[in-house]
């Protein structure tokens, strides 16, 4: 893909989370992808990943990414994507109450999909204004 098809790729795909449309997200992956979550919890296989994110997009309420920068290497066919996520705490000692997430994507891409998503999260999060330190 050329930088401007994979940045409006990524586009796309953040519209998709922010519509917790699982399908359209899913949409974007080789059915070889690994995903690496913030935790260094990871999942082989498209059939798998989806398993693992049903019940999050089912219960973690009106979360919303917004896209804070996208770096493109077109001729790598990676992406980083820097983000913010809102959304209702699901720690125990804050749950339900407004937090704020930042992080960032790494995506590894062939033939138009995603092949490998590393996820790194900040340990600090904002709630309600105040910082928190994630367990």
């Amino acid at each position: 893909m050329t930088r401007q098809q994979l940045i409006e790729t990524l586009q796309i795909w953040m519209n998709a989370w922010n519509r917790h449309d699982l399908d359209e997200v899913m949409m974007l992956f080789h059915d070889e992808a690994i995903f690496e979550n913030w935790d260094g919890k990871i999942t082989r296989g498209k059939a798998n990943i989806r398993r693992l994110w049903t019940p999050w997009f089912a219960n973690h309420g009106d979360f919303h990414f917004a896209l804070e920068d996208i770096i493109v290497d077109e001729t790598a066919q990676k992406a980083l994507l820097r983000w913010r996520l809102t959304w209702p705490s699901p720690e125990k000692t804050t749950r339900g109450e407004p937090e704020v997430r930042q992080g960032l994507d790494v995506l590894h891409f062939a033939e138009g999909l995603i092949t490998h998503k590393l996820t790194y999260s900040k340990t600090v999060v904002l709630v309600n204004g105040r910082r928190h330190l994630l367990p």
